[in-house]
């Protein structure tokens, strides 16, 4: 929707494109001042991070630290993990698109895949990105919730 071009390297990231274009329509027809969202995007924040934290994604410091403020207060843990040009590297497109839904190594998964999520910050806004793939069922049959008390803390304290 944004005019990037991306090579799709595994049809199972199909999520990423849905929010790629999700966040470019609330950006343009709703003016946020700053874009956050949650979602179960990667099992390689699982494997980074465990069952029972999530993953906080993000290159403003003060969203950082005031979604780890309202992780902290809720309790529900999430941990400041990077978003640098290493993984912007990794996700560059290799056979002519503009970037790949996946990087071209298998390290740092979900932070390749958080900066593919960056390329779809419009604007320089504010942006954090949660990934809560582990949290979200921690080994049971139904869904935790987890992330919706975090929302609520963050929006009440800011």
């Amino acid at each position: 929707m944004n005019g990037l071009t991306v090579e799709i390297g595994n049809t199972d990231a199909e999520g990423r494109l849905v929010l790629a274009d999700t966040m470019t329509y609330v950006q343009r027809n709703f003016k946020p001042k700053k874009v956050a969202y949650i979602a179960t995007l990667t099992g390689a924040s699982i494997v980074a991070l465990g069952k029972t934290t999530g993953g906080l994604f993000s290159t403003d410091d003060g969203m950082t630290a005031d979604f780890k403020k309202a992780s902290d207060e809720c309790f529900e843990p999430m941990w400041p993990m990077p978003v640098n040009d290493e993984f912007r590297e990794a996700i560059k497109g290799q056979y002519g698109a503009d970037i790949a839904n996946i990087g071209n190594s298998r390290w740092g998964g979900a932070s390749q895949a958080a900066c593919f999520l960056e390329c779809f910050v419009e604007d320089n806004r504010p942006w954090a990105h949660l990934d809560i793939a582990g949290p979200t069922t921690m080994d049971t049959k139904d869904a935790t919730g987890f992330g919706a008390k975090l929302l609520l803390t963050y929006i009440k304290n800011i």
